[in-house]
């Protein structure tokens, strides 16, 4: 039986996060400008903060980064476990898919003037998609990536030039299951753009672009269009007290963010992925957890299936970022 999701409560969601979020812009809680400026004096975490207080420097195997990963780009490196019910819109069936993700941008090095500068990483990561109706959560799919960004920032601008290679298998208990399927070898190497503008700091907007440089097979069409948005409360929550006192806070930070992709060889139909949630992280670490609701309308974005199997779904998961 099909289903569809109920846009009413998705605008009233929407509405209310944005309202949480820009709220934030005139919140003064008891202690927090003290919090901040801590924050800006004792860590620095360029992919969240801006900052030309340090002296121009060079660094080898940086701990951050000069570019904000695009959190809701379904094939942003990163580490996620994902549950989605979703209906295929072709065969109108449904399934419940658990989704991973392993990867992370390995900074090499980066020569900078506080925030301002550029670096150059590794990217590494692996998508895998399970059937979780089925006994043993058969193994669907599967997408390892590898490559090497070049990011860059200068106050509210930031940017990353990234090429990478990836290779697409499909499961084989997917495969026994479906005799009738065709893989079709899929890989390819890409080299996309995106430029982003911090409008506000509590918002970012992006857009860029990317080219099969070589695919396989190589009838698909090179072009693909990518821009999205990121909201964020400017300054966090805390929520974390001992004998009436901030000791070590836990911080909360409200998140709504969405992503947008037009392929040409999906005749340049709109892929869309929203996230809404919460962002944790403690003060004074780079580490954060985000706990993250999803909905992804458009063509499925991992593997072969990309190129044919349009898709809705809505979901839940967690997301890991060190």
């Amino acid at each position: 039986m099909g289903w569809s999701v109920p846009n009413e409560r998705w605008i009233v969601g929407i509405l209310v996060t944005v309202t949480v979020l820009t709220g934030q812009a005139y919140a003064d809680a008891p202690g927090e400008k003290k919090l901040e400026d801590a924050t800006s004096r004792e860590w620095l975490d360029c992919r969240y903060h801006q900052s030309e207080e340090r002296a121009l420097d060079s660094e080898w195997f940086p701990s951050d980064d000069l570019f904000r990963p695009l959190l809701a780009d379904p094939k942003q490196p990163q580490f996620f476990a994902l549950w989605q019910s979703m209906q295929s819109r072709n065969e109108r069936t449904n399934a419940n898919i658990g989704s991973i993700g392993i990867g992370e941008n390995f900074g090499f090095y980066t020569k900078r003037e506080g925030c301002n500068g550029w670096q150059i990483s590794l990217l590494t990561g692996i998508f895998a998609q399970f059937d979780l109706d089925t006994s043993n959560a058969a193994l669907v799919n599967v997408d390892f990536n590898v490559g090497v960004p070049i990011t860059w920032r200068h106050g509210k601008w930031s940017a990353r030039l990234r090429f990478y290679h990836q290779s697409s298998h499909v499961g084989d208990e997917f495969l026994a299951a479906n005799p009738g399927f065709q893989t079709i070898g899929l890989q390819f190497n890409e080299v996309d753009m995106i430029v982003s503008y911090d409008v506000q700091k509590w918002l970012r907007l992006y857009g860029g672009g990317a080219v099969l440089v070589t695919r396989q097979p190589s009838t698909i069409d090179r072009n693909t269009v990518q821009w999205g948005f990121e909201a964020r409360a400017p300054r966090p929550l805390a929520r974390s007290y001992m004998f009436g006192r901030l000791t070590n806070p836990i911080l909360f930070s409200p998140v709504l963010t969405a992503d947008f992709k037009a392929v040409e060889e999906q005749h340049w139909h709109i892929n869309t992925n929203l996230l809404m949630g919460f962002d944790v992280f403690r003060y004074g670490s780079f580490k954060r957890v985000r706990i993250l609701f999803n909905y992804y309308r458009g063509y499925n974005p991992y593997g072969q299936f990309f190129f044919s199997q349009k898709t809705e779904s809505f979901g839940a998961g967690a997301y890991f970022m060190f």
